[in-house]
């Protein structure tokens, strides 16, 4: 027997519940991981609280729980290549992530993936990359940012919003981060200005950045979008992730299917070299699902949330 997340019923995190269940094995052209970490994605709620978002997945209830997972690899079945057990590895697969062992099809069939982890990333933060880490390289890509842009990026402190904030940096952007007050400091340590979200968000970037804006990234809503918007930034110059296939303004839509398939690797090989960190806001074990769930959904935390087994 091995324990998995599962849910019956679709809702918040009160319908999440760790069970026992057979252990699965891996088949013909499959590996099975022995998970060690799994990522917390706002995705994930989304899905279990969402009829036609699960579907869309083509999940069913009952189901299981989460994305993105690591560990390693410790069951390889018949014309597998490219796997060793012992393999360190990171990945995503939608709604099987929360469990003991994940079975994958090799290769993956999208949206899932499966990615060897570099040395010096340790599995804590390899589960912390897949969705947030495509997302926030899209969203870069999206607006084309290059050295000397001044970059307004709206949920900066979030899963996605510290990657997105460190990558436009790494391009040598100037960026302007949307936060809460307490998050302010963690912003400017990762090298951007903050600025308190809210009613007059326009004309508090203004006093920031008089030369003006010309890029930004919603990674939350449309606020930012229509700040910059408001700001004469070009909408071709503006993306959304959250906001649904037809943002406001002609802004472009994006997300973690746009994201180039190298993406996640240079985002792993920069965390190996140190020149990118992933924060990691708290560890539950996965006896406590329902207080992690209930952490991801308050939306205020300073990195990611990432259980562990």
């Amino acid at each position: 027997m091995s324990r998995a997340v599962l849910r019956e019923t679709f809702g918040g995190p009160e319908v999440l519940h760790v069970r026992q269940i057979a252990e699965p094995h891996a088949g013909a052209g499959e590996i099975r991981v022995r998970v060690r970490a799994a990522g917390l994605n706002p995705l994930d709620l989304s899905i279990a609280s969402t009829p036609t978002l699960a579907a869309a997945f083509g999940l069913s209830l009952p189901a299981g729980f989460g994305c993105d997972f690591a560990g390693a690899v410790d069951e390889i079945g018949l014309g597998v290549d490219g796997f060793e057990v012992g393999d360190r590895v990171y990945g995503g697969v939608v709604g099987k992530a929360v469990a003991d062992f994940v079975v994958m099809t090799v290769p993956p069939v999208p949206p899932s993936l499966l990615l060897h982890t570099p040395d010096g990333v340790r599995d804590e933060v390899a589960a912390a990359l897949p969705i947030p880490g495509l997302t926030a390289s899209a969203a870069v890509a999206a607006v084309g940012v290059h050295r000397g842009d001044t970059v307004l990026i709206g949920g900066a402190a979030g899963g996605v919003g510290v990657l997105a904030v460190q990558l436009a940096r790494l391009c040598g952007a100037t960026v302007i981060g949307t936060a809460s007050f307490g998050t302010f400091e963690f912003l400017r340590q990762l090298g951007a200005e903050p600025v308190v979200y809210g009613p007059g968000l326009a004309e508090r970037i203004r006093s920031l950045a008089p030369g003006g804006l010309s890029a930004a990234m919603d990674l939350y809503g449309t606020e930012a979008a229509e700040a910059a918007l408001a700001l004469g930034v070009a909408p071709q110059r503006i993306c959304t992730v959250a906001a649904g296939p037809n943002p406001p303004g002609g802004v472009r839509a994006t997300g973690a299917a746009h994201a180039v398939p190298e993406a996640l690797q240079r985002i792993a090989a920069a965390i190996g070299a140190d020149t990118l960190t992933v924060p990691i806001a708290a560890t539950y074990p996965i006896e406590q699902i329902h207080d992690a769930a209930r952490m991801q959904t308050e939306r205020h935390t300073h990195g990611k949330i990432v259980i562990t087994f």
